[in-house]
């Protein structure tokens, strides 16, 4: 799998944010399992709990598109004026990834497109609710 791509598009869509609340820019850049990339960037608002962040953007704009197989994720972020730092998805992104996600999906945290860190989707939603605990 080509992170570094990945990482390049997560880094692009992390200059499309709408964050003039936080100045926290975030992107995500999801790889589907035929090869598409799906980008996504957070967007604010002043009354902050309708703000979206860049990973649900993403998995919405692909899923609206009738995705449901992903291979990777990568998300970057950084504060206005600042440099990237290792941005992992909040406990909300982790739900609702988990509804699309098996356990070995990739997820990339990126700090530029040569320095990243890869995980496991399992290893940062090691207990996750999902429809098998509807069953």
């Amino acid at each position: 799998m080509d992170y570094k791509l990945l990482a390049k598009s997560a880094l692009e869509a992390m200059e499309r944010s709408y964050s003039p609340y936080s100045n926290f820019r975030v992107g995500a850049a999801l790889l589907t399992k035929d090869g598409k990339i799906y980008q996504g960037a957070n967007i604010e608002s002043a009354a902050y709990s309708p703000t979206n962040c860049a990973e649900r953007t993403a998995l919405f704009k692909a899923v609206s598109e009738g995705e449901r197989e992903f291979a990777a994720i990568a998300v970057a972020g950084a504060l206005r004026g600042g440099e990237p730092q290792y941005c992992y998805p909040c406990g909300v992104c982790r739900q609702m990834l988990n509804e699309f996600f098996t356990d070995d999906v990739a997820v990339v945290v990126v700090k530029s497109e040569s320095d990243y860190k890869v995980h496991r989707f399992g290893e940062l939603l090691p207990f996750g609710f999902g429809a098998g605990n509807l069953v």
